[in-house]
Parts: structure tokens; C-alpha cells; sequence
């Protein structure tokens, strides 16, 4: 089984430019929420801060990724079509709102958002959509990203 991420190009060839580019945007997941722990406690706020802010841009971009799966549908005035162009909004109306809550209660929303986009994207109308390795990559980063956020939310939680 080939490494999550590697997609085939236009030549059959693998490339690993998907992977690289999303363990690229796992760096300040893994950053932020290990200075939520490690670091001197006025910079584990700014960290905290940060991590939420970048949670909440990564989730409005997964909803992106829905339009563009969106028009590339044949039919624009289909039910799928409708549906997926609804759905692509969802991530960023978590997100946004996320962000006005307290950073604990924000945390948790920004990971159920994680979760519902990662459920949905397992959903038999993306699986026949979406690449397969465009669904490998995205189990491995959702791992980390849900990882990171239980880190986030153990750290507000007082411990």
C-alpha cells in the first residue's frame, strides 16, 4: 500500500507533492500545541490563540475543497450539486463562531467540525468523488489535527 498522499500525475507517475504540502500544514498544529504545553505561560496563550486561529482557517479550507469538488460536478443544477455547494459552507460557519467562544468551548467546537467534514468525506458520495489517495492523506491528517486539538483542550481543561 503506497504512503497517504501519493497521488498519480497526468504521466502515471507518483507525486508526493500532496503529502508534503499537507504534512507542511500539520507543522503549526504540532508547533502551537506543543508550546500550549512547553512554553513559558504568556507565550502558551498567544500559542493557544494561534492554534485556534489556524484550526478554524484549515476547517473553512476543507469546506473549500467541497465547492471545488462542487463544480466540477457535470450537473449544475443537480441535487448533488446543491448539496455539496450547502455542505461547503458548513466548515466555515463552525469556525468563524468558534473563534467568538471561549477558547475551551471553541476548541471542542473546531474539533466536532473536524470530525463531521472527516465523516462526511468517508460518506459513499465522496468516496466515489474524491481520489483514493486524496482519502489516505486526509485519514492521516485528521488523526494529527484531532490529536493536536485533544492536546489543546487537555491543556485549557486545567492540567
Amino acid at each position: 500500500m503506497p504512503l497517504p498522499g501519493l497521488a498519480i500525475d497526468a504521466d502515471g507517475r507518483l507525486s508526493r507533492l500532496p503529502l508534503l504540502l499537507g504534512l507542511a500544514g500539520l507543522l503549526p498544529f504540532l508547533f502551537t500545541a506543543a508550546a500550549a504545553w512547553l512554553a513559558p505561560v504568556a507565550w502558551q496563550v498567544v500559542a493557544i490563540k494561534a492554534f485556534l486561529a489556524y484550526a478554524a482557517v484549515i476547517l473553512s479550507f476543507l469546506g473549500g475543497i467541497q465547492w471545488g469538488v462542487a463544480m466540477s460536478l457535470e450537473s449544475a443544477g443537480s441535487a448533488a450539486f446543491r448539496a455539496r455547494l450547502l455542505l461547503s459552507m458548513a466548515p466555515s460557519l463552525i469556525a468563524w463562531p468558534a473563534l467568538l467562544l471561549h477558547p475551551l468551548s471553541g476548541a471542542w467546537v473546531l474539533a466536532s467540525g473536524f470530525v463531521l467534514v472527516r465523516l462526511h468525506e468517508l460518506g459513499r458520495d465522496s468516496r466515489e468523488t474524491l481520489p483514493t489517495w486524496f482519502q489516505s492523506l486526509r485519514n492521516l491528517l485528521s488523526v494529527v489535527v484531532l490529536v493536536c486539538l485533544a492536546a489543546v483542550i487537555w491543556r485549557l481543561s486545567g492540567y
